[in-house]
């Protein structure tokens, strides 16, 4: 949690940040997390979203694919007073999405870290209305797991609570390993730090943990390295000296570890009424002036950028994709632009074309960038309307499904299918260049004209050494990407392309804990055999209490120590024959770098950043992690 929160809830687009998701044109950044981005839109009625683009690493774990359709499948059946309902998804593109309602309030964790604690009649509201909002999702039959401030929105007229189930996705896939569970170490139960089994009493320990933390201001289990919270949590009772002393028997039942002893969601709201001096109703006087003052700023939403962000200068710059530029009028539609590739599917016929609604741009008699041909209430263009250019299924929310999207989950930006380009779309005064006439014969003879001149420079360019010809299935590629001989090619093509690193920086490895390549994020864990084998770990840090040995190792892999003059790479590790399994603590310097190769074909650098002080509580060292997952074939243990 960010103790300094950025005062504008809307960021503006970066370069790397896609400009259309599923038909939907995205209008600025609202945050991000640990499995994905969340983006402001519009729905084609101008009703605002908030849509979450999962991480790349997930989106390439069929697992996570599986488990994260499974979710926003039930995730959809929520339909509570005090959740933000799911409007639309998609599990199967190259980059899975959920669009939700837009909840125009500042998170928990904002307000308190801008504003402080909350009075108790607000913590109350806030108990009663995140305990109501359990019961729909356990209904559901979803766990949240991950009920965190971070995930309680606080809106006008109450809390709202979101990313309900989806970090059950993350769970047990390629990446965070058999059995780790995802949550936020500050606010997980003992069963989650211990990879016990999750139930709604999970959920319970957690609402005792977002009451605490509204009205004290700070974490029930206080800050510091996730080791040392989480080790609280299963081992030490909260402090809970600065809580209210109403509300301290709530918290204290909801905080037992052990999750029979926690109250039932009935109990919770029975309890709060009880606690408040006054009737508990919601109204859009229960949070304090301050708190209710960033709502108002977040009612002033942006309209989408009316060109794609900036990109990077390498390339051609992409043409825009099509777009009315005119931000929505009060009481109108939003002007919205399904991809190209939904227009290119679309089958017309002639006939009069429908109008515009009034006040939106393009209606007859009125100017304005030209929009979607012959929808209603939205610009046509004279002559042609769509048929089939897609289904108004009406969702249970009562929003219209998008239209058909990219393949890959995005509509590429500028990107326009050859051909399908209606007319009046583009800016205003555009024109598209008459098509030329294509001449096939003078096309054949200079196509082959010129295979026959780069055969010849190629044919002048190979050397004559035997060793180089005659053997082309022996050559590789070069490294431009052009082969050095027959069935180079193939090779090229055939040959696998290396992961894309995962980097995490102060990571915390307690003594006797180890780490998993596959987990994402990497979470230090206990040793389960007292300090011996370390189980399947790929890397540990051992201390021996008694003597003060301290060693790094590998109970799953191999480890090679670089020299000074070396750089922790993907080429350099696999290049490497030095291999040990254990380093002593003493042959490394803060910056020292160690290459783990696991049997399970992951490959990492680990950079040493230092060890715990001699006045700290407890024993660790601090690393930096980059991690290529899945790099090499699996070994056998």
């Amino acid at each position: 949690m960010s103790s300094a929160p950025s005062a504008d809830p809307f960021q503006p687009l970066k370069a790397d940040d896609p400009a259309v998701v599923g038909g939907y044109r995205l209008a600025a950044v609202l945050g991000s997390g640990g499995m994905g981005k969340v983006y402001l839109s519009y729905t084609p009625g101008g009703r605002p979203l908030a849509i979450k683009v999962i991480r790349a690493e997930f989106s390439e774990d069929p697992e996570f694919r599986r488990r994260f359709q499974q979710e926003v499948r039930a995730a959809e059946r929520v339909q509570g007073l005090y959740t933000a309902p799911v409007i639309d998804s998609d599990t199967e593109g190259a980059r899975p999405w959920l669009a939700t309602a837009y909840v125009p309030g500042p998170s928990l964790a904002h307000a308190v870290a801008r504003h402080g604690r909350l009075p108790l009649r607000s913590v109350l509201l806030l108990t009663v209305g995140v305990a109501e909002a359990l019961g729909v999702i356990h209904g559901a039959g979803i766990v949240h797991r991950d009920l965190k401030p971070a995930n309680v929105l606080l809106a006008a007229d109450g809390p709202r609570v979101i990313d309900f189930g989806i970090a059950r996705a993350a769970d047990s896939t390629a990446l965070t390993g058999t059995g780790v569970s995802v949550g936020t170490p500050a606010f997980m139960s003992p069963e989650q730090a211990a990879i016990g089994t999750v139930t709604p009493a999970t959920d319970i320990f957690a609402l005792g943990q977002i009451a605490a933390y509204a009205a004290i201001g700070a974490p029930a289990y206080g800050d510091g390295p996730s080791h040392a919270v989480l080790y609280r949590i299963v081992h030490e009772d909260p402090d809970l000296s600065r809580l209210p002393d109403a509300l301290r028997p709530l918290v204290s039942r909801c905080l037992s570890r052990d999750p029979a002893d926690r109250p039932t969601l009935t109990d919770i709201i029975r309890m709060c009424h009880e606690i408040s001096p006054e009737p508990l109703r919601q109204g859009e006087d229960w949070l304090p002036r301050a708190v209710a003052g960033t709502i108002t700023e977040r009612h002033q939403l942006p309209a989408p950028a009316t060109t794609p962000p900036p990109r990077p200068a390498t390339g051609p710059t992409p043409t825009p994709t099509p777009y009315s530029p005119q931000p929505p009028a009060p009481g109108s539609a939003h002007p919205y632009t399904p991809t190209a590739h939904a227009v290119a599917a679309a089958p017309t016929r002639t006939g009069p074309a429908a109008p515009g609604a009034p006040g939106v741009p393009g209606a007859p008699g009125v100017p304005g960038a030209p929009g979607v041909p012959g929808t209603p209430g939205v610009p046509g263009t004279p002559g042609t309307v769509p048929t089939g250019h897609w289904q108004q299924n009406t969702h249970p929310q009562g929003y219209a499904t998008p239209p058909p999207h990219h393949p890959s989950g995005y509509a590429q930006p500028g990107y326009q299918q050859p051909g399908s380009q209606p007319a009046g779309w583009g800016p205003p005064g555009f024109r598209p260049a008459a098509p030329r006439t294509k001449r096939p014969g003078l096309v054949v003879a200079a196509s082959v004209f010129g295979a026959l001149v780069v055969l010849g420079v190629i044919g002048a360019l190979l050397p004559n050494d035997p060793d180089t010809t005659g053997k082309g299935d022996r050559t590789e590629a070069s490294s431009d990407g052009g082969a050095s001989g027959s069935g180079s090619a193939d090779k090229a093509r055939d040959k696998p392309v290396d992961p894309r690193p995962v980097s995490y920086e102060g990571i915390d490895v307690t003594e006797n804990y180890a780490l998993r390549l596959a987990d994402h994020p990497p979470r230090p864990l206990e040793d389960e055999d007292s300090g011996v084998m370390y189980g399947k770990k790929d890397f540990y840090f051992y201390r021996d209490s008694l003597f003060g040995d301290e060693q790094v190792g590998s109970a799953n892999g191999k480890l090679v120590v670089l020299k000074n003059s070396q750089k922790g790479s993907l080429n350099v590790c696999r290049e490497e024959t030095r291999y040990t399994e254990k380093i002593g603590l003493d042959q490394l310097t803060s910056g020292s770098q160690i290459c783990v190769l696991s049997k399970a074909g992951h490959i990492a650098v680990v950079t040493y950043r230092g060890k715990s002080g001699a006045n700290d509580p407890s024993h660790y060292i601090t690393i930096d992690l980059t991690v290529w997952r899945n790099a090499d074939e699996a070994r056998e243990s």
